[in-house]
């Protein structure tokens, strides 16, 4: 699946910090993948100011992220999980569907 830059900085807050051996495992490599490499740091000259992290828009495209079936459920059970506490931000909608998270999943 192709990710934004703000994609790929908003999946890497999702992702667990703990679990199992096995996913911690398949979870590394995700984040990983998920990760900027020194040239697109280069280019995107990240900023922090304060909680804000800023970046030069457009000075790198999407990234095609290899994202298997259980990284995805991790990924969309927490997704739901900040449903349910009301902690869903605009930014995560376009991550709701790329994970194909229905509006009907979110009313149960």
């Amino acid at each position: 699946m192709k990710l934004s830059v703000l994609e790929r900085i908003l999946l890497g807050e999702l992702l667990p910090k703990v679990g199992s051996f096995t996913n911690l495992k398949l979870l590394r490599v995700v984040k990983e993948d998920l990760s900027f490499s020194e040239k697109e740091n280069m280019l995107l000259d990240f900023t922090q100011q304060g909680e804000l992290t800023k970046w030069k828009l457009n000075a790198v495209g999407d990234k095609s992220i290899s994202i298997g079936e259980v990284a995805s459920k991790l990924i969309r059970d927490k997704i739901l999980e900040l449903n349910k506490q009301e902690k869903l931000t605009e930014s995560h909608l376009t991550i709701c569907e790329k994970f194909n998270i229905l509006d009907k999943e979110f009313l149960k």
